[in-house]
């Protein structure tokens, strides 16, 4: 026996009760009080100091709104000049935009002047680094090339990345140190230029974080994934020891500073990781400054940069261009380091 529907209740009869009319609230009761006892985020003193052509830099940066992404910008450098000061390190830590926008430059004179201490790049990075060493020019358009397969594969990017992971492995070495010794012994015409090339000559630690499959090197038939996975495993070992130093010996409070440029999943996720592996081995990492500087927004670098891993210490986010921000971060620490 099928089951019987309960008919609706439509009741229209004169004592069925209707809704009452909504009413307004009486704002006459509200409590007002005087502007001037109220507290104020925005004060004139802090105003834009707008500058005269031809001031000096310093003047230029003094004269900017003492307000929020402003305010980052120089708590960035304050940070990373008290790091350099207190012998801790820098890390940079970057995505392949900031080299395709030709910010190596700006990178490279930070790491000669001894304020950047330590590099970490995914594959990406390297790749657009190495191809402006080999032949001053990278990045393809891809949205072209890949209509016809054409899109990754040329042959001496692929090789030279073949040959670093091999040497990788038979030294027991890192991707990031290998490639830059790579580039410096093939004498590449632009390896001025190389980033990782820079950090081999200096002896800084730069790292390559690889993620197989997502770099069009690990394409043709000569990538070798042991060799690859390897060396790059072997670079989070070192990353390990560089956010490590950062806390090591904070008695002074000060720790490193860690600067995410550019890269909205691996390197976050690869940070977060070293810190855990830093922290569980003792460091003392509560007085850290990371920086996040990128054109948006995104959840990795604000979980895992910006508010995770910083406790007592803080977190900073700077958005915007690369080719615009870089510059103008670098001139600040360099103003105010030779200042200091």
């Amino acid at each position: 026996m099928s089951a019987k529907l309960n008919k609706p209740n439509h009741d229209d009869s004169p004592s069925r009760q209707m809704a009452s009319a909504p009413t307004e609230i009486d704002l006459s009761r509200l409590t007002l009080h005087s502007v001037y006892d109220r507290g104020h985020l925005a004060q004139r003193d802090a105003f834009a100091k707008p500058c005269e052509a031809g001031v000096s830099f310093a003047d230029w940066l003094a004269s900017l709104p003492a307000f929020l992404g402003a305010n980052r910008l120089k708590a960035a450098a304050d940070a990373i000049i008290a790091a350099r000061q207190a012998d801790k390190p820098v890390a940079f830590a970057m995505g392949g935009h900031v080299v395709k926008v030709g910010c190596g430059p700006v990178v490279i004179d930070l790491m000669r002047r001894g304020i950047v201490t330590a590099i970490a790049c995914h594959g990406a990075t390297a790749i657009h680094d190495v191809e402006i060493a080999m032949i001053g020019a990278t990045s393809e358009d891809v949205g072209d090339t890949i209509r016809d397969g054409r899109f990754g594969m040329v042959k001496e990017t692929a090789s030279f990345f073949a040959e670093a992971a091999q040497c990788a492995t038979e030294e027991d070495a890192g991707y990031g140190r290998s490639i830059g010794e790579l580039v410096r012994e093939q004498k590449l015409p632009n390896a001025s230029l190389s980033i990782l090339a820079t950090a081999a000559e200096l002896g800084l630690p730069a790292t390559v974080h690889v993620a197989l499959g997502a770099d069009t090197v690990h394409m043709p038939a000569m990538a070798d994934g042991a060799q690859i996975g390897q060396a790059s495993l072997n670079d989070f070992r070192i990353l390990c020891d560089v956010i490590y130093q950062m806390g090591a010996d904070a008695a002074d409070g000060i720790c490193g500073v860690w600067c995410n440029i550019g890269s909205a999943v691996l390197l976050p996720e690869v940070f977060l990781k070293a810190v855990s592996v830093a922290r569980n081995l003792g460091a003392h990492l509560d007085m850290l400054t990371t920086v996040n500087l990128d054109m948006l927004r995104q959840y990795r670098t604000m979980q895992n940069v910006v508010t995770r891993p910083v406790t007592k210490g803080q977190g900073l986010d700077i958005a915007g261009h690369h080719e615009i921000m870089l510059p103008l971060l670098r001139q600040a620490i360099i103003e105010q380091y030779r200042q200091s």
